[in-house]
């Protein structure tokens, strides 16, 4: 991760800070059924322990990059970084 893409990151995680999850949520921030992520995401829950759960939730920080995340309550859990937009591809050409 580049000194920008942390500073892009931490820019769109703060304004988050202030939101709520119903303001968050749909559009670009949603939840991802673990069944649709990547083999290498599904892997790697395994090896994490976190196997179990059934979604994850993917904030968009820009058009291609995401952070991926467990939801539990009020608190977002990340997981992992996504700057190709990676762990669960969009249909979508342009993202």
């Amino acid at each position: 991760m580049s000194q920008q893409d942390a500073r892009d990151v931490l820019k769109k995680l703060k304004a988050f800070e202030s939101m709520t999850w119903h303001e968050m949520e749909g559009g670009e921030n949603h939840l991802i059924p673990a069944p649709n992520l990547i083999a290498e995401a599904q892997k790697r829950l395994e090896e994490i322990q976190k196997d179990d759960v059934e979604e994850v939730f993917s904030l968009r920080i820009n058009a291609r990059q995401r952070v991926i995340g467990i939801r539990r309550g009020a608190t977002l859990y990340f997981l992992w970084w996504d700057p190709l937009h990676e762990v669960c591809p969009s249909p979508k050409g342009h993202t």
